[in-house]
């Protein structure tokens, strides 16, 4: 442990030098975004008090208190040049790694980095603020001589992805998209030349995921047209190469189709796709996730496809119960995302009690940032479960498990979570005259609807 704080601490200094900063100007630097922020200890403080502050960290002897950390991120969020630089291979990156090193929690560093991307993206952001500098130029060159196209820039551009993706729920859609679309653009335009065919693989399997995601955001900013064509686009680029990733494509684009246009038949053939591609691939958490999803579409179909949906589900468990390590797609489904499918499955299969006891066990497996969005749908369907109990006191529980929801789906702006909600209000009607159901109405209206 001792070496690793030793080697953040020269990371440190490293960021400071390389800008050719001394302790008095980094202090100086870290003092007036104390004062812009409000951050009264730090931006009252003596210059030479701070100075000394910075030399603790690049000694080892101390580590950046949870104040000085969000300066620091603020500090080099931006580049010597202003612009905003996030992305892999930038100093803000550098910065959360050598804060990794001295021993701050992962919890704290995605604190930091969603913190900080949600603050700069308010005051303005380049389209290629994700996009690391090296990357930049490379990509440039690219575009105009093809036969250069490298692996560094492929990854840099799925790094750029990746992390978009990270945001959701913290920086709003709308952002997320635009930044999406340079990626996207880029993709593109590298597809419609000659790239070195050894790379041509690689670059469909970037572009497929940067259109899924582009589609995802398409969707959330409420573009269902350029939504519905992304996510066509990226099932042709992703082609044969990879089957898993391709039923990761399909999964996201049924529910996209579903909420966009309400065909729960076209629905439900994307996500017979998905399966199928799913059992060609190699990654059993990708079946039980595509399994899930075919279940929660033979739940929702008129009348519901009961055995259909009760088969899917156990196919699922069969799925996540044999031996996932070293599963190519690790962390794209488990457990506690199955008993969320499990309880949506029950609310339109009547088995209401079982399904608020599974919502609730996969509401608490959702408390990352990142899950904010799944958990606001989780939220609001164990609410509208504990509605169709039927049980005493049903109605005003249900009404009072919903203001969170109420404040889930303002703070990420997730579409579908406020669909899900307005649904579960509307059952609420034949209670509009009692006391909860005006406190909820009220919360809906001042906190989404209100200004």
């Amino acid at each position: 442990m001792d070496g690793e704080r030793k080697v953040g601490a020269h990371a440190l200094r490293r960021l400071r030098t390389k800008r050719g900063w001394s302790w008095a100007e980094l202090a100086a630097q870290l003092r007036s975004h104390g004062r812009g922020l409000h951050i009264t200890r730090v931006g009252s403080a003596q210059l030479n008090s701070i100075r000394r502050t910075v030399g603790r960290w690049e000694a080892a002897v101390s580590t950046p208190d949870e104040q000085y950390q969000v300066l620091l991120a603020y500090v080099y969020a931006r580049t010597p040049a202003g612009s905003v630089a996030l992305g892999s291979g930038s100093d803000f990156r550098e910065l959360m790694e050598a804060l990794a090193l001295l021993g701050v929690p992962s919890e704290r560093i995605d604190e930091l980095t969603n913190t900080v991307a949600a603050a700069v993206v308010d005051t303005g952001m380049s389209l290629l603020a994700f996009l690391d500098a090296s990357t930049r130029a490379e990509l440039a060159g690219v575009l105009a001589r093809p036969e250069s196209l490298s692996v560094s820039v492929l990854d840099g551009l799925d790094a750029t992805s990746r992390t978009v993706d990270g945001q959701i729920s913290t920086v709003p859609f709308v952002r997320l998209h635009l930044v999406q679309a340079a990626v996207v653009e880029a993709c593109r335009q590298l597809l419609t030349r000659d790239s070195p065919a050894g790379l041509r693989s690689q670059l469909n399997a970037v572009a497929a995921r940067a259109f899924a995601l582009a589609a995802r955001l398409a969707f959330e900013t409420r573009d269902d047209s350029a939504a519905l064509a992304l996510y066509e686009e990226a099932v042709a680029v992703a082609g044969e190469v990879d089957h898993s990733q391709r039923a990761l494509i399909r999964s996201s684009q049924t529910m996209v189709t579903y909420y966009s246009t309400g065909d729960i038949g076209w629905a439900r053939g994307i996500a017979d796709a998905a399966v199928r591609d799913a059992r060609r691939g190699g990654s059993a958490l990708m079946r039980a996730r595509a399994h899930a999803l075919q279940a929660e579409m033979a739940a929702r179909s008129e009348p519901p496809q009961v055995r259909r949906a009760h088969a899917a589900l156990h196919r699922a468990w069969c799925d996540l119960d044999a031996d996932t390590a070293g599963d190519p797609m690790a962390n794209s489904f488990s457990k506690g995302p199955l008993r969320g499918f499990e309880g949506v499955c029950g609310i339109f299969l009547g088995e209401a009690e079982a399904a608020e006891r599974q919502l609730a066990r996969s509401a608490e497996t959702l408390t990352r940032p990142r899950e904010g969005v799944q958990r606001a749908i989780v939220l609001t369907d164990r609410a509208l479960a504990r509605l169709r109990t039927s049980g005493a006191g049903a109605p005003e529980a249900a009404a009072g498990q919903l203001h969170e929801c109420v404040e889930l789906a303002a703070a990420t702006r997730g579409r579908v979570p406020a669909q899900r909600l307005r649904l579960a209000r509307l059952e609420l009607r034949p209670w509009r005259r009692e006391a909860f159901v005006a406190d909820l109405d009220d919360h809906i209206h001042s906190t989404l609807i209100g200004v």
